[in-house]
């Protein structure tokens, strides 16, 4: 099955849609959150009448598990250029997600818009010589065989029981079957790489996200992103993953950043 199919939403009502969550997509039996973040982000690109993602922000209120849920929209402003709305992604029995969304059109950007670029794509090895993120028995989750994943070997090294010291993975993302990634995809790419303090003396457990915010620039390019996420911050209890996300023409297609709460030990 398809991304598009395993996040697709269907209209039950004005500005209700209903949609499932796959088995498979989870991460010790809860639904990826940016997975989860996807299909609500189908129910708002359909409510706004605009495709693209520009700016979305969500709540992560519960869980979510493998079985139907229903997205209620309410748009807020349609403006000549952007869209904002909310979708409340409801469970069987609880509200899993809150969302805040601005919509737009980005398959024509603007190329007389002035341009500064500080930064460019993580320096990284060609994907075959990366290390396949593919689920194991205990890890990695069942997530990572909807998605296809590589990681830098400098920072994928916790997967040995070894730890760099520095908050960062980088690697490459794509969808499994070549099909193309769409700016809805970006919002599942945002939350898909291994937590950035599994290379930190700390638990590795679940990192459970509050909220995460992304940022989409621009339909990308055919073929792998390029990804860095980090962490610079682990502090009372929280830590924010800053990400960047570049496609195969060098552009940077989207950011991202999420504050979570800092693993512990379990028992």
């Amino acid at each position: 099955m398809s991304f598009a199919e395993a996040t697709a939403v269907q209209s039950s009502g004005p500005g209700r849609y209903a949609g499932e969550i796959l088995p498979g997509w989870d991460i010790a039996g809860n639904a990826n959150g940016g997975y989860l973040l996807s299909i609500a982000g189908r129910a708002l690109a359909d409510a706004t009448g605009r495709p693209d993602p520009v700016s979305v922000t969500v709540h992560y209120l519960a869980p979510g598990a493998a079985g139907p849920v229903s997205i209620d929209t309410r748009v807020l402003r349609a403006g000549r250029r952007f869209a904002t709305a909310t979708a409340q992604l409801h469970g069987t029995d609880r509200q899993l997600l809150s969302v805040l969304g601005t919509f737009g059109d980005l398959s024509t950007p603007d190329r007389d818009a002035p341009t500064l670029v500080s930064g460019g794509p993580p320096e990284l090895p060609a994907p075959d010589d990366c290390s396949a993120a593919e689920p194991g028995e205990l890890f990695p989750p069942p997530f990572m065989g909807k998605v296809e994943l590589r990681l830098h070997p400098d920072d994928s090294r916790f997967l040995d029981g070894v730890r760099t010291g520095t908050a960062l993975i980088r690697g490459w993302f794509r969808l499994r079957g070549d099909e193309p990634t769409d700016t809805i995809a970006l919002l599942t790419a945002a939350d898909a790489l291994p937590p950035t303090v599994f290379n930190l003396d700390l638990p590795l457990a679940w990192v459970p996200t509050l909220e995460l915010t992304a940022h989409v620039r621009r339909r990308p390019a055919p073929g792998w992103l390029a990804v860095a996420v980090r962490t610079r911050f682990v502090d009372a209890g929280f830590l924010e993953v800053d990400g960047e996300f570049w496609d195969s023409d060098g552009s940077l297609v989207a950011q991202s950043r999420q504050l979570a709460l800092v693993p512990r030990p379990a028992g």
